[in-house]
């Protein structure tokens, strides 16, 4: 999706949020961002059941949370953090399935797009081409891979980085923004340095 898409779709999704159609919303939101979403997590998982559980986690989560949802942020950028939020804690215990504890009456056609998507993008996942660079992702640290993953593929703004990579419960300030973008950056270029020394390694570059 282009930047173009991206505006017309937060319009959109703004416009329903105001109008109170919650299901409307979550539907286009699920529709519009959960592909590369799921794709983010596929990444980061390199397991497509273990990314499949996740994504079910986050669109319920997206759907509990959305009533709350303020605008501090772009509602994609919100999406990365709740994403991110869900595979820390499956991280934290992979064994233990999520419990669902929603109907699907409640929204029936919210779960029938996120199935939707699931299914249609892990059907492209497969088939995409893993180059060696990717690969050796694997290797860093989960925070570093996100950092790559939102700054290199996504293309988002440090402030955006920022407040997915927020870690306090507290909603974060401006000021906290400006310091956790200061601080990302630095991380970003740590990041591809121990990238780039990973690729000369496997010989992939030189020097």
């Amino acid at each position: 999706m282009d930047a173009a898409a991206r505006e017309r779709l937060e319009s959109e999704l703004r416009e329903a949020c105001d109008a109170g159609n919650l299901r409307d919303a979550a539907t286009r939101a699920i529709k519009g961002y959960g592909p590369e979403i799921l794709g983010y997590l596929s990444a980061m998982t390199r397991c497509e059941a273990d990314a499949a559980e996740v994504f079910s986690t986050f669109c319920e989560n997206l759907w509990r949370g959305l009533p709350g949802f303020r605008w501090a942020s772009s509602f994609r950028t919100w999406s990365y953090t709740l994403a991110r939020h869900a595979l820390s804690r499956f991280g934290r215990d992979p064994s233990r399935r999520a419990s669902r504890n929603l109907p699907l009456s409640e929204a029936s056609e919210v779960f029938a797009m996120a199935e939707r998507v699931r299914s249609t993008t892990m059907v492209h996942l497969r088939t995409a081409v893993k180059n060696e660079f990717a690969l050796l992702r694997d290797k860093l640290e989960p925070d570093d891979r996100t950092l790559l993953v939102l700054r290199v593929d996504r293309q988002m703004s440090w402030t955006d980085i920022a407040h997915v990579m927020w870690q306090e419960e507290a909603e974060a300030t401006d000021d906290d923004i400006r310091r956790g973008s200061a601080a990302l950056r630095k991380r970003f270029e740590r990041a591809k340095d121990r990238l780039r020394r990973l690729a000369k390694e496997a010989n992939l570059l030189k020097d």
